[in-house]
């Protein structure tokens, strides 16, 4: 049975939250608002940029606000253009025929998301070019994200940049930008973003209507918007709360706790979220915590109940953060091993959890009260 468009999850939205393209507006990227809008508006815009920095940090947000700047002719050095103008709902609504958006793809035979952006959706580039240069003006290709082509796509698209069409930005976001062909990184001119801070967290997240937890999820989330939206739409902060409160109890894990917790990675991915995926990354970050932690000698903002208390007597020192961080590394891989394989989720997460109980630094017990 075919899946309803409504159903379809989009690969560059973060689950719980919305689009990027629906962002009212672009906050803390001012350096890079400004090296794009002085191109523009003195005639130098390069015809491929491509916007660097971690995951999550604002990258789409900015790429579909430049979009909205360029297709609709606007020169507010802000980046500023109209809500209601013709051009900018069009762009919401996906309509615009001067835009060209490049993700991975809905797979309707298998019922997922491809894993990769292809050839066949890079060459819809070429079309695009083609067809929409009879609509005037310029004409923008977003790409999200570039981390996901495989090697003939990735090829596809440098043959695009060594000979790019008249009037055509073309806007690629890359987080990991040197995993990508030299060739290509060569041929575009780099915005790179940098990590919000907490003020600039906030303000976002108040813009999504976000304002209980707040500084948690800035703490959890590393000053990336993206990964703060996912968690909040997930309930990401009480899954950590129950991580931190289950590593509490160690160095005599509670087995009942811990197999609550596992049993949460199971489940069906949907649109709004990916109970296994949602797990690891809560691990992930818990683990990256630690090390961070104990490297720092310092108390990190607290992203849970207890967690400064367990943070400094699980990892008080170097040694014990080359423990965690090494973990970490360990299981991050062993995680994406599982899914390849469709491994159950919740006897992956189990089998994580207990192994992390008996590293060393686990087994250091709580201080007398």
């Amino acid at each position: 049975m075919k899946t309803e468009i409504a159903d379809i999850p989009e690969a560059d939205r973060v689950p719980g939250a919305p689009h990027p393209r629906h962002a009212p507006r672009v906050l803390g990227h001012d350096a890079a608002i400004a090296s794009f809008t002085e191109a523009a508006l003195s005639d130098r815009l390069h015809h491929a940029w491509m916007l660097t920095g971690p995951r999550g940090v604002g990258k789409a947000t900015l790429a579909w606000a430049m979009a909205r700047w360029l297709i609709s002719g606007a020169t507010d050095p802000g980046l500023r253009t109209d809500p209601d103008s013709p051009e900018i709902r069009r762009i919401a609504s996906l309509a615009e025929p001067r835009l060209q958006l490049i993700r991975r793809p809905w797979d309707d035979k298998a019922g997922r998301l491809s894993a990769q952006i292809t050839v066949d959706e890079i060459r819809k580039l070429l079309s695009f070019f083609h067809l929409s240069s009879a609509e005037g003006g310029r004409r923008v290709a977003i790409i999200d994200a570039a981390d996901d082509m495989n090697v003939q796509a990735a090829n596809a698209l440098l043959k695009v940049l060594e000979e790019p069409p008249a009037d055509a930005v073309i806007l690629i976001i890359a987080h990991q930008p040197a995993g990508l062909l030299p060739t290509i990184r060569s041929r575009c001119r780099t915005l790179r973003l940098q990590s919000l801070n907490p003020g600039q967290m906030g303000n976002i997240l108040a813009d999504m209507g976000i304002d209980e937890d707040a500084e948690a999820l800035s703490a959890l989330s590393d000053g990336s918007v993206g990964e703060a939206l996912r968690l909040a739409g997930q309930d990401g902060l009480d899954r950590y709360q129950a991580l931190v409160d289950l590593f509490a109890s160690l160095p005599r894990m509670d087995r009942l706790a811990a197999a609550k917790f596992a049993d949460g990675a199971a489940g069906r991915a949907t649109a709004t979220g990916d109970p296994f995926d949602l797990t690891i990354t809560v691990i992930d970050r818990f683990l990256t915590r630690l090390a961070r932690a104990g490297l720092m000698g310092a108390p990190l903002p607290q992203a849970a109940r207890g967690e400064g208390a367990l943070m400094a007597r699980l990892s008080p020192d170097d040694m014990a953060a080359r423990a965690w961080a090494d973990a970490q590394a360990r299981l991050s891989a062993r995680a994406r091993a599982g899914r390849a394989v469709n491994l159950d989720p919740a006897a992956l997460v189990m089998d994580m959890v207990l192994e992390l109980a008996q590293l060393p630094p686990a087994q250091s017990a709580p201080p007398h009260p």
